[in-house]
């Protein structure tokens, strides 16, 4: 991908004084003319990149730049490497480990052994998301749309989308675009996604970056309480912090905090099965009841 390729490049001649375009084309399996236009869009990023012709010639960063050779120091670039160590863990491919020998080239150290910093953003989906995510990076980078069933709380939808941004947040794969059908930018969760297809070539539109505090996305509808037994400390600590919840003199968990729909609130604390009691508001308290006398009948035993 282009952008892969310029930050290659880059971290090439800030690491060699100078470099051919035949050497570039081979290392990132390019034509030529490529790494010439690569080159012109480094150069119109304000980077002072000078090319020479014939023998000794090669491309190289002018000489008054220098002093910023020393830009990416080998912390630095050990960082950089572990996030691109990370997308591998996405693509289930070796596409970002082969980018990480290219940018370290002509140098030593660099991807040492030991290196002590692993980043897995791959989920329980390994199978499903891969190919998602490659379909929707490529309809970015070429400005086409996407089509696909979304399931949600509120049904099932067909839905047309002008893809702008993949997002990794709240340990989920996002996808962020302007829904036709709503006329809007929405945020769309890949594992939610079937038939995901490629469509048509759209005019790109200013497209803001999604707001991604938690009250903008899921709004909170409800303040509950909840009282929970004291072995349900260590997750209540995973899930919220240990600053959520107060003691009880006699050792229950006091807690209190925002859900965005009944059914939330409700799965939830059904999850902790007797170690968990509802205490407001009153009216999910006594849906909470309805729900549980349902499922005694439910799952009364049979004579």
């Amino acid at each position: 991908m282009k952008l892969e390729r310029l930050i290659g490049i880059l971290s090439i001649l800030l690491q060699r004084e100078k470099v051919t375009a035949p050497e570039l084309a081979e290392q990132f399996e390019v034509s030529r003319r490529t790494i010439q236009r690569d080159v012109e869009s480094l150069c119109q990023a304000g980077i002072p990149i000078s090319t020479a012709q014939g023998t000794g010639g090669g491309i190289s960063i002018m000489e008054g730049y220098r002093v910023d050779r020393t830009l990416l120091t080998a912390p630095e670039m050990q960082a950089i490497l572990a996030g691109l160590r990370s997308l591998d863990s996405v693509s289930g491919t070796r596409r970002y480990a082969q980018l990480m020998e290219k940018l370290s080239a002509g140098t030593s150290g660099l991807l040492p052994g030991g290196a002590h910093m692993l980043i897995d953003l791959s989920s329980w989906y390994k199978t499903s998301l891969p190919p998602k995510i490659e379909l929707i990076q490529e309809a970015i980078e070429r400005r086409r749309a996407i089509r696909f069933t979304y399931f949600s709380p509120k049904g099932e939808t067909a839905r047309t989308v002008e893809p702008y941004y993949l997002v990794f947040h709240w340990s989920t794969w996002y996808v962020w675009g302007w829904c036709r059908m709503r006329e809007d930018f929405r945020l769309f969760k890949l594992n939610r996604m079937t038939e995901l297809t490629a469509g048509e070539p759209f005019e790109p539109r200013f497209a803001p970056l999604p707001d991604l505090e938690p009250e903008q996305i899921f709004p909170a509808e409800y303040q509950v309480t909840v009282l929970f037994e004291p072995a349900c400390r260590w997750r209540l600590v995973e899930e919220y912090g240990a600053d959520r919840f107060t003691v009880e003199p006699d050792g229950r968990l006091r807690f209190t905090g925002g859900f965005p729909d009944a059914d939330s609130v409700l799965s939830w604390v059904l999850t902790f099965g007797d170690k968990a009691e509802l205490l407001e508001p009153e009216e999910l308290r006594e849906q909470l009841r309805d729900l549980t006398e349902a499922l005694v009948c439910r799952y009364r035993r049979r004579d």
